[in-house]
C-alpha cells in the first residue's frame, strides 16, 4: 500500500459526494492515485442530504484550492445541474458522476460509469456488442451504463424501474440517439436476455431482497451487479450457486480510476500501477 502524505496548506482538495457514502471506495483508490503520481492532492468523502447538496456543490465550487469531485447514489443527475459544459457521454445519459474546475474558472462534467461497466466487461471476457441486455434501475448508473452499452453496439438495451415515468423519460432520451434500441420493460417481466445487471442500490444490506428474480433467467445469461460492498451481494452469492456467470461491481469501478486521473488531470507516472480492491471496505458504483 502506497504512503498517502498528510495535506497541507498547498493541498489540492477534490471530494466524493452521496447519501450514503460509508460504502464508496473512489477516495482510498484516487489518494493512492494522487500519491504514486506525487500530486499534492487528496479526495474526501462526504454524506449530503437531498436538500442541502446543492448549496454544498456551489460552496465546494467557490473554494479556491477544491479542484473536482465524484457523486454517487442518488446524485448524478443533481451534479450535471452545475456543470458549464457537459461531456458527450453525460449529454447521452443525462447525469455525470465527476466535475472539474477548469483553467478559466469554469466547470465541466462528464459521466464514467458506463464507460468503465464496458471496459470491465469486456476484460473479463464477456462482450457486449451484440447482445441483449436487460437493466434493473433507471437511475444515475442505470442510464449511464445504458448509454455506453449501446454505444459500444449493443443489440437492444431493455430497462425497468420501480419509477415507470423513470423508465420511461431515459428510454426517450436515449432513442434520440439510437432509435429502437432502448425499452422500458415493466418490472417483474421475464427478461429474455444476455447480460442482466442491477444498477439499483439492492443489495448494498445483507438483508435486502434479490433485485431481480433468478428463476426464469436463460442459464447463460451473465449476472451482472454494481453494487460493491459487499464484494459478494445475494444476487452474486445466489446467481454463482445456481452455475450462472457473473461479474461483480469492482469490475466497473477498476477501470474508471484511471479514467478519473485524465480527467482531473494527474501524472500518469506509476499512478494507477497495481491498484487494487481496498481489503477492508467497498463502494456502490462509485
Amino acid at each position: 500500500m502506497t504512503l498517502i502524505p498528510s495535506p497541507n496548506g498547498a493541498t489540492r482538495v477534490f471530494a466524493t459526494i452521496g447519501d450514503p457514502v460509508v460504502q464508496v471506495q473512489a477516495p482510498q483508490l484516487m489518494n493512492e492515485v494522487f500519491a504514486k503520481a506525487g500530486s499534492n492532492a487528496v479526495m474526501v468523502p462526504i454524506q449530503v442530504s437531498p436538500d442541502a447538496v446543492g448549496t454544498l456543490i456551489e460552496t465546494l465550487k467557490s473554494v479556491p484550492n477544491f479542484d473536482g469531485l465524484l457523486a454517487t447514489i442518488p446524485y448524478k443527475f443533481e451534479l450535471l445541474k452545475h456543470a458549464d459544459a457537459v461531456g458527450p457521454v453525460a449529454n447521452a445519459a443525462g447525469c455525470a458522476n465527476a466535475l472539474r474546475r477548469e483553467p478559466d474558472g469554469t466547470w465541466s462534467a462528464e459521466n464514467f460509469d458506463g464507460i468503465g461497466f464496458v471496459r470491465g466487461m469486456i476484460d473479463a471476457g464477456y462482450a457486449v456488442s451484440g447482445k441483449m441486455i436487460s437493466i434493473y434501475g433507471a437511475g444515475g448508473a442505470g442510464s449511464s451504463i445504458a448509454a455506453a452499452l449501446l454505444d459500444a453496439g449493443a443489440q437492444v438495451v431493455r430497462i425497468s424501474d420501480i419509477s415507470p415515468d423513470r423508465t420511461k423519460a431515459v428510454c426517450q432520451r436515449l432513442g434520440n440517439r439510437w432509435p429502437g434500441k432502448a425499452e422500458a420493460m415493466p418490472v417483474g417481466k421475464r427478461p429474455d436476455a444476455d447480460i442482466m445487471v442491477n444498477a439499483t442500490p439492492i443489495g448494498l444490506s445483507e438483508t435486502d431482497p434479490l433485485p431481480f428474480s433468478l428463476d426464469e433467467l436463460n442459464p447463460e445469461t451473465v449476472v451482472v451487479e454494481i453494487i460493491m460492498k459487499p464484494a459478494e451481494t445475494r444476487l452474486l452469492r445466489e446467481a454463482r450457486a445456481r452455475g450462472f456467470r457473473t461479474q461483480p461491481g469492482f469490475g466497473m469501478l477498476a477501470p474508471q480510476i484511471d479514467l478519473y486521473r485524465k480527467f482531473f488531470r494527474i501524472s500518469d507516472i506509476g499512478a494507477t500501477s497495481g491498484l487494487r480492491e481496498p481489503a477492508s471496505s467497498g463502494g456502490a458504483q462509485s
